[in-house]
């Protein structure tokens, strides 16, 4: 069962074994569902089949409502989970939701469009993440929201390399334009000024939405910051890129931060995010 997380989502998976004891099987069990809709976008050639494979997720969350979860690894231990913790129904089906509008091969048109994507899919899976800590708080729903945008953000840089040697580029139109920047670019992965420039202010807008969870932390009930650690890689990931002058293609980016789960452990034991 944690099988999926720890290889799909490591970063995922170290902050969930962070988690107290009683939270953890259920965090386990959010994150495995979440890579599986994650994949089915990557691993489709035909978007009838993605729709299929979003409508047994659609109906397995309702069944396990019913009590009646289906016989899949993953769908029994969310249906444990939403038993445990009383798991609100609405975040699991935003998040599937959200994922099929995704199906479609086409680039966000504009930053609010990008960060409306990552409040429906990262932002839900932390408010999920916060009922299995029994965290019912509007502060904590407040920086869950920033940080899950971020996430989304950063998310969508991460994979840009990815995308653009497949042909793809999904990142927000309305800054490439701004800058003058076509697809191309990103596919020829040009060095140039104005390519830096799109991958800095779509950097930026994920640091502000960091700084300004952080800006309310001292409202936020502590019991609710290990749903926050991801912070740490987020931290992480824009500290690397800044380096590189926001070369999204620099190597150093795609490098498995040997000292991150360090990092996790000592924010973990300072009990802030």
């Amino acid at each position: 069962m944690e099988l999926t997380p720890r290889k799909c989502d490591y970063e995922g998976f170290l902050c969930s074994l962070l988690l107290p004891a009683e939270s953890r099987p259920s965090a386990f069990a959010l994150r495995a569902f979440n890579v599986e809709l994650a994949q089915i976008k990557d691993s489709i050639t035909q978007k009838t089949i993605g729709l299929m494979r979003i409508q047994f997720w659609r109906k397995a969350v309702e069944d396990m409502y019913q009590d009646n979860p289906p016989q899949q690894p993953v769908a029994i231990e969310l249906w444990k989970a939403i038993k445990r913790q009383r798991l609100t129904r609405r975040w699991l089906m935003k998040i599937i939701d959200e994922r099929e509008k995704n199906l479609d091969d086409r680039a966000y048109r504009n930053i609010n469009e990008l960060e409306a994507y990552a409040e429906n899919t990262q932002s839900a899976l932390l408010y999920l993440t916060l009922e299995t800590l029994g965290v019912k708080d509007i502060h904590a729903d407040h920086a869950a929201s920033h940080i899950g945008k971020a996430q989304g953000i950063v998310t969508c840089l991460r994979a840009t390399p990815y995308h653009a040697s497949k042909g793809n580029v999904f990142l927000p139109m309305d800054i490439c334009m701004l800058h003058g920047v076509s697809q191309e670019d990103f596919i020829r992965r040009s060095q140039e000024k104005k390519v830096k420039d799109v991958i800095y202010d779509i950097a930026s807008q994920a640091f502000v939405h960091l700084e300004h969870a952080r800006s309310f932390r001292k409202n936020v009930p502590v019991k609710a910051f290990p749903a926050f650690l991801s912070t740490v890689a987020l931290e992480d990931y824009l500290n690397k890129i800044r380096k590189v002058d926001f070369n999204i293609f620099h190597p150093s980016l795609h490098r498995k931060s040997t000292l991150l789960p360090l990092y996790l452990y000592i924010r973990s034991w300072k009990k802030t995010y």
